[in-house]
Protein backbone atom coordinates (compact mmCIF):
# COMPACT_ATOMS: atom_id res chain seq x y z
CA UNK A 1 0.00 0.00 0.00
CA UNK A 2 1.28 3.45 -0.92
CA UNK A 3 1.56 5.63 2.19
CA UNK A 4 4.04 8.25 0.95
CA UNK A 5 2.51 10.20 -1.95
CA UNK A 6 4.92 12.52 -3.74
CA UNK A 7 3.36 15.05 -6.14
CA UNK A 8 5.38 16.83 -8.82
CA UNK A 9 4.84 18.35 -12.25
CA UNK A 10 5.47 21.29 -14.52
CA UNK A 11 5.15 24.79 -13.10
CA UNK A 12 1.50 25.82 -13.21
CA UNK A 13 0.07 22.35 -13.83
CA UNK A 14 -2.04 22.51 -10.67
CA UNK A 15 -0.04 20.00 -8.65
CA UNK A 16 -0.49 21.83 -5.35
CA UNK A 17 -4.26 21.80 -5.73
CA UNK A 18 -4.05 18.07 -6.43
CA UNK A 19 -1.89 17.54 -3.33
CA UNK A 20 -4.32 19.50 -1.16
CA UNK A 21 -7.28 17.48 -2.43
CA UNK A 22 -5.52 14.16 -1.86
CA UNK A 23 -4.66 15.13 1.71
CA UNK A 24 -8.20 16.27 2.45
CA UNK A 25 -9.73 13.14 0.92
CA UNK A 26 -7.54 10.92 3.08
CA UNK A 27 -8.40 12.93 6.19
CA UNK A 28 -12.12 12.60 5.41
CA UNK A 29 -11.64 8.84 5.53
CA UNK A 30 -10.25 9.14 9.03
CA UNK A 31 -6.61 8.64 8.07
CA UNK A 32 -3.74 10.37 9.82
CA UNK A 33 -2.17 12.70 7.25
CA UNK A 34 0.93 14.89 7.17
CA UNK A 35 1.53 17.30 4.28
CA UNK A 36 5.15 18.18 3.55
CA UNK A 37 5.78 21.36 1.56
CA UNK A 38 8.98 20.93 -0.46
CA UNK A 39 8.08 23.67 -2.95
CA UNK A 40 10.99 26.09 -2.78
CA UNK A 41 10.32 27.43 -6.29
CA UNK A 42 6.87 28.99 -6.39
CA UNK A 43 6.02 31.77 -3.88
CA UNK A 44 2.39 31.96 -4.98
CA UNK A 45 1.01 28.42 -4.83
CA UNK A 46 2.24 26.51 -1.79
CA UNK A 47 0.66 23.95 0.47
CA UNK A 48 2.07 26.07 3.30
CA UNK A 49 -0.70 28.56 2.58
CA UNK A 50 -3.33 26.06 3.75
CA UNK A 51 -2.17 25.63 7.32
CA UNK A 52 -5.50 26.80 8.72
CA UNK A 53 -7.55 24.50 6.51
CA UNK A 54 -5.32 21.55 7.33
CA UNK A 55 -5.50 22.24 11.06
CA UNK A 56 -9.31 22.25 10.91
CA UNK A 57 -9.21 18.81 9.27
CA UNK A 58 -6.62 17.36 11.64
CA UNK A 59 -3.88 17.36 8.99
CA UNK A 60 -0.34 18.09 10.13
CA UNK A 61 1.84 20.40 8.03
CA UNK A 62 5.63 20.26 7.77
CA UNK A 63 7.05 23.34 6.13
CA UNK A 64 10.21 25.40 6.08
CA UNK A 65 10.16 28.46 8.32
CA UNK A 66 10.77 30.50 5.14
CA UNK A 67 7.81 29.10 3.18
CA UNK A 68 5.62 32.19 3.42
CA UNK A 69 8.35 34.82 3.64
CA UNK A 70 9.10 35.11 -0.10
CA UNK A 71 12.78 34.77 0.75
CA UNK A 72 14.78 32.90 -1.86
CA UNK A 73 16.30 30.51 0.67
CA UNK A 74 16.00 26.77 0.00
CA UNK A 75 15.98 25.93 3.72
CA UNK A 76 14.38 22.63 4.66
CA UNK A 77 14.41 22.65 8.43
CA UNK A 78 12.47 19.48 9.20
CA UNK A 79 13.29 15.78 9.37
CA UNK A 80 11.49 14.07 6.49
CA UNK A 81 12.80 10.69 7.58
CA UNK A 82 11.13 11.03 10.96
CA UNK A 83 7.89 12.26 9.41
CA UNK A 84 7.48 9.34 7.02
CA UNK A 85 8.29 6.85 9.76
CA UNK A 86 5.17 7.93 11.63
CA UNK A 87 2.07 5.86 11.06
CA UNK A 88 -0.35 7.35 8.56
CA UNK A 89 -0.03 8.98 5.16
CA UNK A 90 2.47 11.58 3.99
CA UNK A 91 1.66 13.83 1.02
CA UNK A 92 4.74 15.63 -0.32
CA UNK A 93 4.24 18.67 -2.56
CA UNK A 94 7.41 19.11 -4.64
CA UNK A 95 8.39 22.28 -6.48
CA UNK A 96 7.68 22.33 -10.19
CA UNK A 97 10.19 21.42 -12.87
CA UNK A 98 13.74 20.06 -12.35
CA UNK A 99 14.73 23.01 -10.18
CA UNK A 100 12.10 22.12 -7.61
CA UNK A 101 12.84 18.41 -7.80
CA UNK A 102 16.38 19.04 -6.56
CA UNK A 103 14.97 19.58 -3.05
CA UNK A 104 13.33 16.16 -3.23
CA UNK A 105 16.66 14.68 -4.25
CA UNK A 106 18.06 15.56 -0.83
CA UNK A 107 15.88 12.80 0.56
CA UNK A 108 16.38 10.38 -2.32
CA UNK A 109 18.12 7.70 -0.29
CA UNK A 110 15.42 7.77 2.39
CA UNK A 111 12.59 7.54 -0.12
CA UNK A 112 14.20 4.89 -2.33
CA UNK A 113 14.36 2.58 0.66
CA UNK A 114 10.60 2.77 1.12
CA UNK A 115 8.42 0.35 -0.83
CA UNK A 116 5.37 2.37 0.19
CA UNK A 117 6.53 5.59 -1.52
CA UNK A 118 5.41 6.69 -4.98
CA UNK A 119 6.21 9.71 -7.15
CA UNK A 120 3.24 10.90 -9.21
CA UNK A 121 3.58 13.31 -12.12
CA UNK A 122 0.76 15.82 -12.65
CA UNK A 123 0.16 16.88 -16.26
CA UNK A 124 -1.81 19.70 -17.87
CA UNK A 125 -2.23 19.73 -21.64
CA UNK A 126 -2.99 23.45 -21.59
CA UNK A 127 0.29 24.57 -20.05
CA UNK A 128 3.24 25.91 -22.01
CA UNK A 129 5.91 23.27 -22.69
CA UNK A 130 3.59 20.35 -21.86
CA UNK A 131 1.00 20.56 -24.64
CA UNK A 132 2.17 17.34 -26.31
CA UNK A 133 3.08 13.93 -24.89
CA UNK A 134 6.63 14.36 -26.19
CA UNK A 135 7.16 17.66 -24.36
CA UNK A 136 5.55 16.32 -21.22
CA UNK A 137 7.67 13.17 -21.20
CA UNK A 138 10.87 15.16 -21.69
CA UNK A 139 10.12 17.26 -18.62
CA UNK A 140 9.20 14.16 -16.64
CA UNK A 141 12.59 12.60 -17.37
CA UNK A 142 14.32 15.83 -16.29
CA UNK A 143 12.43 15.79 -12.99
CA UNK A 144 13.33 12.14 -12.43
CA UNK A 145 16.99 12.91 -13.08
CA UNK A 146 16.98 15.89 -10.72
CA UNK A 147 15.20 14.05 -7.91
CA UNK A 148 16.89 10.68 -8.35
CA UNK A 149 13.47 9.00 -8.17
CA UNK A 150 11.39 7.20 -10.78
CA UNK A 151 7.80 8.16 -11.41
CA UNK A 152 5.12 5.57 -10.63
CA UNK A 153 2.07 7.08 -12.31
CA UNK A 154 0.48 9.97 -14.19
CA UNK A 155 -2.27 12.26 -12.85
CA UNK A 156 -4.15 14.19 -15.53
CA UNK A 157 -5.05 17.65 -14.26
CA UNK A 158 -5.58 19.34 -17.63
CA UNK A 159 -7.45 22.57 -16.99
CA UNK A 160 -7.88 26.20 -17.97
CA UNK A 161 -8.43 27.51 -14.49
CA UNK A 162 -11.87 28.99 -13.93
CA UNK A 163 -12.66 28.56 -17.65
CA UNK A 164 -12.49 24.77 -17.33
CA UNK A 165 -15.60 22.83 -18.37
CA UNK A 166 -16.41 19.27 -19.39
CA UNK A 167 -15.14 19.85 -22.91
CA UNK A 168 -11.82 21.11 -21.54
CA UNK A 169 -11.36 17.89 -19.59
CA UNK A 170 -12.57 15.42 -22.22
CA UNK A 171 -10.52 17.08 -24.97
CA UNK A 172 -7.37 16.30 -22.99
CA UNK A 173 -8.09 12.62 -22.34
CA UNK A 174 -6.34 11.32 -25.47
CA UNK A 175 -3.32 13.47 -24.60
CA UNK A 176 -3.26 12.03 -21.10
CA UNK A 177 -3.52 8.45 -22.33
CA UNK A 178 -0.80 9.04 -24.93
CA UNK A 179 1.50 10.61 -22.34
CA UNK A 180 1.05 7.69 -19.97
CA UNK A 181 1.69 5.22 -22.78
CA UNK A 182 4.83 7.06 -23.89
CA UNK A 183 6.09 7.05 -20.30
CA UNK A 184 5.11 3.39 -19.85
CA UNK A 185 3.20 4.39 -16.73
CA UNK A 186 -0.41 4.01 -15.61
CA UNK A 187 -2.80 6.92 -15.97
CA UNK A 188 -4.10 7.01 -12.42
CA UNK A 189 -6.93 9.52 -12.77
CA UNK A 190 -8.24 12.70 -14.37
CA UNK A 191 -8.98 15.54 -11.96
CA UNK A 192 -11.54 18.31 -12.04
CA UNK A 193 -14.62 19.61 -10.29
CA UNK A 194 -17.49 17.16 -10.32
CA UNK A 195 -19.51 19.21 -12.83
CA UNK A 196 -16.73 18.69 -15.41
CA UNK A 197 -16.31 14.93 -15.10
CA UNK A 198 -19.27 13.54 -17.04
CA UNK A 199 -18.08 10.70 -19.27
CA UNK A 200 -14.58 10.74 -17.79
CA UNK A 201 -13.12 7.40 -16.73
CA UNK A 202 -10.86 7.18 -13.68
CA UNK A 203 -12.26 10.49 -12.49
CA UNK A 204 -11.01 12.09 -9.28
CA UNK A 205 -13.30 14.90 -8.16
CA UNK A 206 -11.42 17.88 -6.79
CA UNK A 207 -12.30 21.25 -5.34
CA UNK A 208 -10.45 24.40 -6.32
CA UNK A 209 -8.44 25.58 -3.33
CA UNK A 210 -5.49 27.13 -5.14
CA UNK A 211 -6.47 30.26 -7.03
CA UNK A 212 -4.55 32.94 -8.86
CA UNK A 213 -3.33 35.57 -6.37
CA UNK A 214 -5.12 38.36 -8.22
CA UNK A 215 -8.54 36.62 -8.15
Amino acid sequence: MIKIIIITGHYGCGKTNVAVNIALRLAEKGEKVTVVDLDIVNPYFRTADFGGLFADKGIELAVSQYANSNLDIPALDFDLGAIINNTGYTVIDVGGDPEGAVALGRYGDVLKSRSDAALYYVINKYRYLTSTPEETLELLREIEAASGLKCSGIINNSNLGELTDNKTVTAALDYAEATAKAANLPLLCSCSEGKNLSGVEKAFETEIYVRLPWN
